[in-house]
């Protein structure tokens, strides 16, 4: 700690954590929700279809870890929807992004060096969210570790938990896209990140909150980057959780897996290729089977 004072970051941390996400860092919330809203197999046609279903559905890409928090803790689903500069900042996101004249609104937000700075921005305020939902959890429940962790991790991935009920919307129907069976990095380090929050709550995590905010937001912003500009929907924690996995539950290590897939690919490739039969041949084989039931 006494570098980090050297170094003055302790300051520059506690005015980071401070800084105020609206408007700028939620706009850039809303656009990049929206976006991926967007890229959905069939958003497009329903937008066009029923505006009302595509609307509600940008409404939970935004506002959906809200919803679910406050479900949990006993709080009116729509209690944030009292906040009608959001909600009203959102909808004009949704209307530019799904309507906008010659998609120029769209096409300006996806071009890649923008989306990257709109990512790293987004898990801002994603980080954010997590530390609220796990302070907010804290002093519900004091002592409640797991509802501060359950808390924090839908904070942050509320919208991803909530994507069978915001398909149906859509009129989709797909339950073997359950977050819980197929974890994205988000959901996953949404998860982490309640869990190191919440033992800094506890007084158990030598850090400052303020320090924790800095550090976990550099390491989201900086990994979602990376990922988003390699177009890459891998995760970092796959080797660890693999070994763990293995280690804890007698899971199979998913880097042979991969291992023996790379190797069995070529292998396939290599084989030689059987000539395919041409319609004449197939239809002696056929004559003589034919003949043979005859006789």
């Amino acid at each position: 700690m006494e570098v980090l004072d050297v170094l003055n970051l302790g300051e520059i941390a506690q005015y980071f954590s401070k800084m105020a996400m609206f408007p700028v860092f939620d706009v850039a919330y809303y656009i990049v929700s929206i976006l991926y809203l967007k890229y959905e197999p069939g958003a497009v046609e329903v937008s066009r279809k029923s505006p009302v279903a595509s609307w509600l559905c940008a409404m939970l890409y935004c506002f959906g870890s809200y919803i679910l928090a406050d479900i949990m803790l006993g709080v009116s689903p729509i209690d944030y929807f009292h906040n009608n500069s959001h909600i009203l900042l959102a909808s004009a996101v949704w209307y530019l992004i799904f309507f906008c004249p010659l998609n120029l609104f769209y096409k300006c937000v996806a071009f890649l060096p923008v989306k990257l700075v709109l990512v790293a921005m987004k898990e801002v305020v994603r980080t954010r969210k997590i530390a609220a939902g796990v302070h907010h959890a804290q002093h519900a429940y004091h002592h409640g570790w797991l509802i501060m962790v359950i808390t924090g991790y839908v904070k942050g991935s509320g919208v991803a938990l909530m994507s069978n009920f915001e398909q149906l919307l859509r009129g989709v129907w797909k339950p073997e896209t359950n977050e819980f069976l197929n974890m994205s990095f988000p959901t996953k380090a949404s998860l982490y990140g309640a869990i190191l929050f919440t033992l800094q709550e506890a007084h158990l995590l030598p850090v400052s909150k303020s320090m924790l905010i800095c550090l976990f937001t550099l390491f989201m912003a900086s990994t979602k980057v990376f990922m988003t500009a390699r177009h890459s929907h891998g995760s970092p924690f796959t080797l660890i959780e693999s070994w763990l996995c293995h280690l804890l539950f007698g899971s199979p290590l998913g880097i042979e897996d991969a291992h023996d897939h790379h190797h069995s690919a070529p292998a396939a490739a290599s084989a030689p290729l059987l000539p395919a039969k041409t319609k004449e041949e197939l239809s002696e084989v056929t004559r003589k089977r034919k003949s043979k039931k005859a006789e």
